[in-house]
């Protein structure tokens, strides 16, 4: 998937380090499921990502590349359902470097037409962290609506916390006016 700034690709070796650093960033795991990345499970990410195709059931990691230089700045996620492959999860991850540019939403604009342009999935959710306000807009900006507020519904490192739950239909995706259409 291209745009006019970013490449969506597959991840490669040749990307751990760029990886790593954004992924071990504190300021940008803060939300994230984990803490202290290393090279180990950078390697193990890649490799598991080598074998797998996007829109099989399970998690498919994408890489996000500037176009023009191929530097590797963020990775977003597709989850197709197990159970109902019509449905998926999405998620995204921008060094802090690249953030506040536009590009984490023209990266998911880009996953998002994937979703439902090519794969035709029916339904696709985001989940993230109350206080993530940066990732919140994104969603919003892209029309995604936020169905749910979870109350310290998860133990996330230390302490409980909220929830949002985003969701978006593929008919709603390609409506004129709307960001996909």
């Amino acid at each position: 998937m291209e745009t006019s700034r970013l490449v969506l690709r597959r991840l490669r070796a040749e990307d751990l380090d760029a990886l790593v650093a954004y992924r071990d960033d504190p300021e940008v795991a803060r939300y994230q499921s984990w803490s202290d990345y290393d090279a180990e499970r950078g390697r193990k990410l890649i490799e598991m990502m080598s074998t797998r195709q996007p829109g099989e059931p399970g998690w498919f990691q994408f890489a996000i590349a500037l176009k023009d230089t191929d530097t590797l700045v963020g990775d977003c996620a597709l989850r197709v359902d197990e159970q109902d492959p019509r449905v998926g999860e999405i998620g995204f991850t921008l060094s802090r470097h690249h953030q506040g540019q536009g590009l984490g939403t023209e990266a998911v604009r880009a996953l998002l037409g994937y979703v439902f342009g090519t794969l035709r999935l029916h339904r696709i959710i985001a989940v993230t962290d109350a206080k993530n306000t940066a990732a919140a807009a994104v969603l919003e900006r892209l029309g995604m609506r936020r169905e749910g507020h979870f109350i310290e519904n998860v133990f996330f490192k230390g302490a409980w916390g909220d929830e949002f739950q985003y969701a978006l239909l593929g008919r709603e995706w390609t409506k004129p006016g709307h960001e996909g259409a």
